[in-house]
């Protein structure tokens, strides 16, 4: 039977592999790995989703012909976006800026509704115990899994029998329900809001209302911006509802006025070619949710640590 002589053994090799430096260093190596792959995913992701507003950027410089005849994703002649743009003030007498505006009035408004009923929604199922809360609450948590398209001929039919059809309260009032924002309050102000607080500001003598409003919205804030932005978005990208509800053409929003003109588009020797107006309404519509996003993005930020603090 052989005997191991520890003379034998490289000294050198037992002190690099086992010592604390090396195995920091390979946990270092393994962390640097994990790292380099989490921001290539990163990279690709975001060259994902920036390719579209890249290329929607790049046709809106472009007229009709170079749409089709030069390359997708480079500029032709970018200072045809101004015409466009002037383009969109004469056809039919502006009326896309009209569409414009109506996305901005049945966004902001359906937007502010819908959180402002979100927040009292959610801090109510959160903070105060009444009979068939759980019940109520199942049901909201439900309504999330519906589609939204498969409420608009209800809701048509509804809207129809008290006369709102073709107007803007046809797209508002629908859009002021939010069942996801309320989940999300309540989840958010269960954990962001701690019973102590509110004890203490009872004993003060701080009513309910003062106590919401001075105490519990600062510490909502973060969740009150995303729900605002989420209902905003859900609203300005709404198609299928306004396309149902509204017949004018001066109460349409821009979603829904941008397909009247594709459809004529798509007509081909009946119908006008404005494909260049199509493609510079669409990215001139995008911009007011990418300036919400980056403006807003610090209060994101700020709540993220404020709510790291203990």
């Amino acid at each position: 039977m052989a005997v191991l002589n520890p003379d034998s053994l490289d000294t050198r090799t037992l002190s690099t592999s086992g010592s604390p430096r090396a195995a920091a260093g390979r946990a270092r190596g393994a962390k640097g790995g994990r790292r380099i792959g989490s921001h290539v995913l990163l990279i690709i992701l975001s060259i994902y989703f920036v390719i579209p507003i890249w290329w929607l950027f790049v046709a809106a410089t472009k007229s009709t012909g170079s749409l089709f005849a030069s390359p997708a994703f480079w500029f032709d002649d970018p200072a045809a976006f101004f015409t466009n743009v002037a383009g969109l003030f004469e056809h039919q007498g502006g009326i896309y800026w009209r569409w414009l505006g109506n996305s901005f009035l049945y966004a902001f408004a359906g937007g502010i509704g819908a959180t402002v009923i979100a927040v009292l929604a959610g801090y109510g199922f959160a903070k105060y115990g009444f009979r068939g809360r759980g019940v109520m609450f199942g049901m909201i948590l439900g309504s999330v899994m519906v589609p939204l398209t498969a409420l608009v001929i209800p809701t048509f039919m509804l809207l129809s029998q008290y006369g709102l059809i073709n107007t803007p309260w046809a797209v508002i009032l629908p859009s002021l329900l939010n069942p996801f924002g309320v989940y999300l309050m309540r989840v958010y102000t269960q954990d962001a809001v701690p019973d102590e607080l509110l004890e203490a500001a009872r004993i003060d003598g701080a009513g309910e209302w003062r106590t919401f409003t001075t105490i519990v919205v600062p510490l909502l804030r973060p969740a009150i911006v995303t729900v605002l932005l989420l209902s905003i978005v859900g609203t300005w990208n709404n198609f299928f509802l306004p396309l149902a509800v509204l017949t004018g053409p001066e109460l349409l929003p821009v979603t829904v006025g941008l397909n009247r003109w594709l459809t004529l588009s798509n007509a081909g020797a009946g119908g006008e070619q404005v494909w260049n107006l199509i493609t510079t309404g669409a990215f001139i519509s995008v911009v007011p949710l990418l300036l919400s996003f980056l403006l807003l993005q610090r209060y994101w930020q700020g709540g993220l640590a404020i709510g790291s603090v203990k």
